[in-house]
C-alpha cells in the first residue's frame, strides 16, 4: 500500500488508474480492500489528510435553507454533535456532520449498528416513493460480510419484549481491533491493515468528475490540494463514495458536459434527502431507572472467541405501521448526567471556563470517587498497557457487566453522575423530492458550489414520533414496568412543538431505482446512463428505515465491489498498455 499527498506531486501530473474511488471513508475504504483481494489496484482520493484538521474541515461547509432552524433546534444539534465531531460546528456545517479525513465519518461516531428490516424494502402504500429494487434477502449474504468488516457478531440476544405494537430491536457497537478501548475507526484500522494494491492519495479534493465529450461514459477526476497543487485522474471505472452530500453535489457541479450534471437527465440528482429525525419522548426518573437498565440496557453477547455489545430498545411492529399508517421508528435509553456531575465540574476548572467556580469545586469534592475511578480506567487505556491483558479484561467485563462497559465507551472511560434515563426515539423519512441538496451561490476555496440543503421534516415523520412516545409509556405501564414521564408536547399532543435534530445519517440523493426517470443508479449502483461510473453509500438507499445506516451502507458496497470485480474483464486494459496504473506522465 502506498500513501502519499497530493500537494508532494508534480503540479499538472497525470495519474492512471483502473479503479479510482473518491472518498476514504469506510464506504470508499470497504470498496477499495475488496477490489484489491480480487487482484485491482485501486487508486482511493481523499480530500483530508489522516487526521482531522481545522483547514480541511472548512471545506464541509453547506448553506442550509431549511431544517434545523430554532434557536432549541441549534442547541440540541451543538449537545449532541459537538462531544463526538472533534472539528464540527455548527456555523460550518447548520446540516449534517462530515469528517474529511482518512476514515470519513467514523473519525465522530459512536459504532452503533443495526441492519434494516425486510419491510423498509418493501413498496408501501401508506409510504410515498417507497420500495427498493432489490429485496432483504437479496441482501442478508452481504450483511453478514459487512458484521464480519465492522467486528460485530451475527448472533444478537434473545428478543425481551413484544406488547403494544412495540418489539424487542438491537443496535450493536463495533469495536475496533486496534484499540481495544475504542469503537472501530476505519482510518486506524486500514493504516494497520496496510492492504496491498491500493493507492492512497490524501490532500486531494475533488473539483470536477469528467465525461468523455460526447457525454457517454465517465472519463477523468480533476483534483487539487489545499496549497494550490493540481492533478488529472484518468481510470476506467470510477466509484462516487464521498457522503451523501457531497456525491450530489459533485455530480450536480460537474455540468460542463450535461448542463444539469451527472445523471441528472430527469433532476432526480440531489432530491429525496433523507435523514433520521430523532427527539427526546421521555425520561425515567433515578429511583426507577434501575429495572429499565437491566431490560433495556447493555447485553453481551460472544461469538468466535470475541465479546460483542448491544444495546436493547423497542421499535413499531410492522403490523402496527401499517395499522396506523406510520413510518418505521425506534426507542432507545440512554443515562442522563446530573447537573452536578464532578468530571465536567472539573473540565470547567481546568480550562478556566466555570462560571461558579464554588459550586464547581464542591462538584469535584463531592465526586472524587468516580474521579479516581476514571484515573483508573485512563491507566487501563494507556499504549503501555499490554493489549493482551487489555482483552481479558474489557472481554470479561462485557460478560459480567455490559451496561458498566458500554457507557465505559461511551464516555471514553470517564465514569459520570447520572440522574436517571432519557428515552430518545428516532424515525425514518418518507423520501420527499422537495427536500434536497442543490447548489448554492457561495463557492468553496476552489470554485466548487457549496451544497444547498434544503431538509424538510414531514407531518408523518411528526405524527410517527408522537405515536411511538405515546404507545412506549402504554407498552410498559401494561408489562408492570414504570411508567415514562413523556415531553409536555407528547402528553399534550402538539407534534408540532418536537424539537427535531438530524442525526447525521444523510441519505437518499442520487437513489437507487430501476427506472431512471425516479432514480440516479440502478440496482448495481451505476449511474443510469454511464457505463463506468457508479455511486456508493447511503445516498443511493431509496427509504432510511430507522437504523443507523453504517451496517447496511458497507453491505452495498460489498455489493458493488463484487460487481465491479465481476464485470472487470469487460473494461482491462488491452495486452499493449497493460497496468499503467499511477504512472505519472
Amino acid at each position: 500500500m502506498k500513501i502519499e499527498q497530493l500537494s508532494n506531486r508534480d503540479d499538472n501530473s497525470i495519474i492512471i488508474s483502473d479503479l479510482v474511488i473518491v472518498g476514504g471513508g469506510p464506504t470508499g475504504l470497504t470498496i477499495a480492500a475488496q477490489c484489491a483481494k480480487a487482484g485491482r489496484k485501486v487508486l482511493v482520493v481523499e480530500s483530508g489528510l489522516e487526521f482531522e484538521n481545522p483547514e480541511h474541515s472548512a471545506l464541509n461547509e453547506v448553506e442550509s435553507v431549511d431544517q434545523p432552524q430554532s434557536e432549541a433546534q441549534s442547541r440540541k444539534r451543538v449537545q449532541f454533535h459537538s462531544p463526538q465531531a472533534k472539528f464540527w460546528s455548527e456555523e460550518i456545517q447548520p446540516f449534517g456532520v462530515r469528517c474529511r479525513a482518512l476514515g470519513g465519518s467514523t473519525h465522530a461516531w459512536a459504532g452503533k449498528s443495526a441492519p434494516f428490516d425486510g419491510i423498509d424494502f418493501k413498496v408501501r402504500s401508506w409510504v410515498p416513493n417507497s420500495g427498493w429494487p432489490v429485496d432483504r434477502e437479496q441482501i442478508d449474504p452481504y450483511i453478514l460480510r459487512a458484521l464480519e468488516v465492522l467486528n460485530l457478531s451475527p448472533k444478537e440476544p434473545p428478543a425481551r419484549f413484544d406488547n403494544e405494537g412495540l418489539h424487542s430491536f438491537y443496535w450493536q457497537f463495533a469495536r475496533s481491533r486496534v484499540d481495544r478501548l475504542d469503537v472501530m475507526r476505519f482510518g486506524n484500522e486500514f493504516m494497520a491493515q496496510r492492504p496491498e494494491n491500493i493507492h492512497v492519495l490524501l490532500n486531494a479534493t475533488v473539483t470536477r468528475v469528467g465525461l468523455s465529450s460526447d457525454g457517454s461514459r465517465f472519463s477523468h477526476l480533476d483534483v487539487e490540494s489545499i496549497d494550490g497543487k493540481r492533478a488529472r485522474i484518468q481510470a476506467r471505472q470510477c466509484v462516487l463514495a464521498a457522503s451523501g452530500i457531497e456525491n450530489a453535489r459533485l455530480m450536480l457541479a460537474s455540468n460542463d458536459v450535461h448542463s444539469n450534471g451527472i445523471g441528472n437527465y430527469h433532476d432526480v440528482v440531489g432530491r429525496y434527502l433523507m435523514d433520521h429525525p430523532a427527539a427526546r419522548v421521555g425520561a425515567i426518573p433515578t429511583d426507577q431507572m434501575a429495572v429499565l437498565t437491566k431490560l433495556f440496557g447493555f447485553f453481551g453477547v460472544h461469538h468466535n472467541g470475541r465479546a460483542h455489545m448491544f444495546m436493547h430498545g423497542l421499535a413499531l411492529t410492522p403490523k402496527i405501521q401499517e395499522r396506523e399508517k406510520l413510518l418505521n421508528a425506534a426507542i432507545y435509553f440512554a443515562t442522563a448526567r446530573a447537573p452536578d456531575d464532578p468530571w465536567d465540574a472539573l473540565k470547567r476548572l481546568v480550562r478556566r471556563n466555570s462560571t461558579k467556580v464554588g459550586r464547581d469545586l464542591l462538584s469535584v469534592a463531592a465526586g472524587s470517587g468516580l474521579i479516581a475511578k476514571g484515573l483508573g480506567m485512563k491507566v487501563l487505556s494507556d499504549g503501555r498497557t499490554p493489549k493482551a491483558l487489555k482483552d481479558i479484561v474489557i472481554n470479561t467485563a462485557i460478560r459480567m457487566s455490559p451496561n458498566l462497559v458500554a457507557n465505559e465507551f461511551q464516555d471514553h472511560g470517564v465514569p459520570h453522575k447520572l440522574v436517571g434515563l432519557r428515552i430518545e426515539a428516532i424515525s425514518e423519512q418518507i423520501p420527499n423530492p422537495d427536500s434536497r441538496i442543490s447548489l448554492s451561490s457561495r463557492r468553496d476555496r476552489f470554485g466548487v458550489p457549496l451544497a444547498k440543503v434544503a431538509w424538510r421534516i414531514n407531518d408523518v415523520e411528526r405524527q410517527t414520533l408522537l405515536r411511538i412516545a405515546e404507545l412506549s409509556r402504554t407498552a410498559l405501564v401494561s408489562a408492570g414496568l414504570p411508567a415514562p414521564i413523556l415531553e409536555d408536547w407528547a402528553l399534550e399532543r402538539r407534534p408540532q412543538d418536537i424539537v427535531i435534530i438530524d442525526m447525521a445519517h444523510t441519505l437518499g440523493t442520487t437513489r437507487m431505482s430501476a427506472d431512471a426517470k425516479t432514480g440516479v443508479v440502478d440496482q448495481n449502483c451505476r449511474v443510469h446512463g454511464l457505463p463506468n461510473l457508479y455511486v456508493a453509500g447511503g445516498s443511493v438507499f431509496p427509504t432510511s428505515g430507522h437504523a443507523n445506516p453504517t451496517l447496511m451502507i458497507l453491505a452495498f458496497a460489498i455489493r458493488l465491489a463484487d460487481h465491479l470485480n465481476a464485470n472487470w474483464q469487460g473494461f482491462a486494459p488491452s495486452a499493449s498498455d497493460y497496468y499503467r496504473t499511477l504512472e505519472t506522465h
